[in-house]
């Protein structure tokens, strides 16, 4: 196979998932789509449409490919790895003040949405049901390393660890996950028309995330970015995931594995980091920013990197 074809192979996969959040915020900017639709969109995603997609591509999988405990536990060590990496770093570069919003930014990752998407669009089945299952040890991880972080550098809130765990314990994501065990180990079926209608359901889930994501995008928030947001941005989506993906290959990680890790270390800060921002006190303009400008060079950094891993053979 050329190089020709491997990078038009690679832009089969990710063109369509970026497509749709440039296609948002057209569509945002013609005024075809306002903020009481994002808003009400994201949380039907949030809450309904995405536990869905993942409860149903769970109970399709084989649970002996799809839950892979050294690929959890690496993920959860290397997440670590990662977030005091960027909390070292900025010691040195960010102001007291910046610190904690510049340290989730680096290292928070959208792979809910935009890492999930990744995997389906580039290993199907697959993708979904062993992303679906490491989304749980996303979602643990990202939590509590942010409110740690934030509660840090926060001059006015602190961390209420009952209100976190009781928030992680809730989450539509990992309670779709729990809720699909059981199915997965004891084999159980379920009528045809409740996983035809289901699946209806769940379609509707990364166009219209990807949608949302693009219509919450802010050119204005970005020309007024700050360097900090640029440097947050450029750890986030250049030398983390570079790290954690050599790291990965390292240690003996390679094909649907490697590039299921690399896509989540690759994906654009999480949108959700604006919100504990916002609730702790911090400067949530400037997480706003650092969600912009990592999510518009996703585009280009995710194809260099998938391109790459496949032009050298390891996915």
């Amino acid at each position: 196979m050329s190089l020709l074809d491997v990078f038009f192979g690679t832009l089969d996969v990710t063109l369509p998932v970026f497509a749709m959040v440039f296609l948002g915020l057209a569509l945002k900017r013609v005024g075809w789509i306002d903020r009481n639709f994002v808003d009400t969109a994201s949380a039907l995603v949030f809450k309904a449409t995405m536990p869905t997609l993942i409860f149903l591509s769970l109970i399709r999988a084989d649970l002996g490919e799809a839950f892979d405990p050294e690929l959890m536990a690496f993920f959860a060590a290397t997440t670590l790895g990662l977030f005091l990496l960027s909390w070292g770093w900025s010691l040195w570069r960010v102001t007291p003040a910046e610190r904690g919003v510049y340290v989730q930014g680096a290292f928070r990752g959208n792979c809910g949405i935009v890492g999930l998407a990744l995997a389906a669009s580039m290993y199907g089945d697959y993708g979904l049901s062993a992303g679906g299952l490491l989304l749980g040890v996303v979602i643990l991880s990202y939590n509590v390393f942010s409110v740690l972080i934030l509660a840090i550098y926060s001059e006015s809130h602190q961390a209420d660890w009952q209100h976190i765990l009781r928030h992680i314990a809730r989450n539509p994501l990992i309670l779709a996950v729990l809720a699909a065990l059981p199915f997965m180990w004891l084999d159980i079926g379920l009528p045809r028309w409740v996983m035809t209608s289901g699946d209806y359901f769940a379609s509707l889930t990364l166009p219209l995330a990807l949608i949302c994501i693009g219509a919450t995008l802010s050119i204005r928030g970005i020309k007024a970015s700050r360097d900090v947001a640029v440097g947050a941005s450029l750890m986030k989506m250049v030398t983390l995931p570079l790290l954690g993906t050599l790291a990965a290959w390292w240690v003996g990680f390679s094909g649907r594995q490697l590039g299921l890790l690399f896509l989540y270390f690759a994906s654009p800060t999480a949108a959700a980091s604006f919100v504990m921002v916002k609730a702790m006190g911090g400067d949530a303009r400037l997480a706003a920013n650092i969600i912009a400008i990592s999510t518009l060079m996703a585009s280009l950094t995710i194809t260099s990197g998938v391109f790459a891993l496949r032009v050298f053979g390891l996915i």
